[in-house]
C-alpha cells in the first residue's frame, strides 16, 4: 500500500522527495504529494520526514 502525506502537517521541506528511489513525490499546492501508482512503499520518505506527516496509506 502506498504512503500518503498529510498536507495539513507538511511543511514542504522537500526532504522526502530527495529520498524517494522511484521519484514518486512531487510538489503541489505548497505541499508534497505521493503518486500512489509509483510508490513502492519502501518507507524511505517517512524515515526522513521531520514532521512525521507521511503515513502508510
Amino acid at each position: 500500500m502506498a504512503y500518503v502525506i498529510n498536507a495539513e502537517d507538511c511543511v514542504n521541506c522537500g526532504a522526502c522527495e530527495g529520498e524517494c528511489p522511484v521519484d514518486a513525490i512531487s510538489e503541489k499546492d505548497d505541499a508534497r504529494i505521493i503518486d500512489a501508482d509509483l510508490c513502492t512503499s519502501c518507507g524511505a520518505c517517512a524515515d526522513v520526514c521531520p514532521t512525521e506527516c507521511i503515513l502508510e496509506g
